[in-house]
């Protein structure tokens, strides 16, 4: 099991490496929620997602042999982008199996890190496919969540929330595979252990959520929603147990309404998130959440998302005026 001695550890590991992203504020927002709200920026971070610390850390753990002979992830984008990055920072050879649908900026930008793509059609099994070609050509595989090393990184940027936020009542993170949303509930835990951590799923892909609610792992399949980083179809034998002892609740969100939530980001606060980077703030922006009176951290967790598409898709869904003074 992953603890918080690992998430301090990767912290070291990370420094000088990873950004320490900002955590920033907005008076519209807190007026709009009735709440003292912290976005922790991961998009951001290098490679413009959370997901660069996971994949560093793990890089970094690795055998000498091991690194000789490479790794290989897949990933619908952003482990992808990271573990490419991680692999170019530490002279590790870089495989990485991605969809073929794949954002095209998330395919231009693990491809300009140096990585070799292998694309796959979605109906095929990508695990599965991953393990043959590593065993075949020696790689390790790197999970895109289902990994200590990698939750042990994730976890790092809720700590650094918490260092620069102080302590919070609610804590509010993305959920896909829960790499991100297990390594923060841990580190909650640790330096809020009055904070209550809500996971967040999109609506059409809630493995998480169902898992969550019957206490075992439940399996999906492929989810159909905007928020790429989060069609996963279960969660890991390795973030499950850790989200079940350590998060309070998991709310989902649908995908006009994160369309609605970047759109709010991107013309209020000025930044630019992609619709799994979205779906924390959704929640909270939605109003499916409660936060009257309370100081709330929201995890960012990414902004790699492909600018024409955006345009296309906010033009086909009604968008708050605004004018409006909420």
């Amino acid at each position: 099991m992953v603890t918080f001695d690992d998430i301090r550890a990767a912290h070291a590991r990370l420094a000088g490496r990873a950004h320490r992203t900002p955590v920033l504020t907005s008076a519209t927002i807190d007026a709009r929620t009735q709440a003292r709200v912290f976005f922790k920026c991961e998009n951001l971070q290098r490679m413009g997602a959370f997901k660069f610390r996971g994949a560093y850390n793990a890089l970094a753990q690795l055998d000498p042999g091991q690194a000789a002979r490479g790794v290989l992830a897949f990933s619908s984008g952003n482990h992808a982008q990271a573990v490419a990055l991680a692999g170019r920072e530490l002279g590790i050879r870089t495989v990485i199996v991605m969809p073929s649908d794949a954002p095209r900026v998330k395919l231009e930008a693990t491809r300009g890190y140096g990585a070799e793509i292998i694309t796959y059609e979605r109906k095929d099994d990508r695990e599965a496919l991953s393990r043959r070609i590593a065993e075949e050509r020696g790689l390790t595989l790197i999970p895109p969540f289902d990994h200590p090393h990698i939750v042990a990184g994730q976890g790092t940027a809720a700590k650094e929330l918490f260092e620069d936020a102080g302590p919070l009542d609610l804590l509010v993170v993305p959920c896909g595979g829960g790499g991100l949303l297990s390594g923060c509930a841990l580190a909650a835990r640790a330096l809020s252990p009055g904070c209550r951590v809500i996971g967040v799923e999109p609506a059409a892909g809630d493995d998480v959520n169902r898992s969550f609610r019957e206490k075992r792992i439940v399996r999906i399949p492929v989810p159909d929603t905007i928020a790429d980083g989060a069609r996963t179809q279960a969660p890991g034998a390795v973030t499950f147990p850790l989200i079940a002892e350590n998060v309070d609740d998991m709310l989902t969100v649908d995908d006009d309404e994160l369309l609605r939530a970047m759109f709010f980001l991107w013309e209020r606060m000025k930044l630019v998130v992609e619709p799994t980077g979205a779906l924390a703030a959704c929640a909270l922006l939605s109003g499916k959440l409660d936060a009257r009176g309370k100081r709330v951290g929201v995890v960012l967790s990414g902004g790699n998302v492909e600018l024409r598409w955006a345009a296309g898709a906010f033009q086909a869904i009604p968008l708050p005026d605004p004018t409006s003074p909420a």
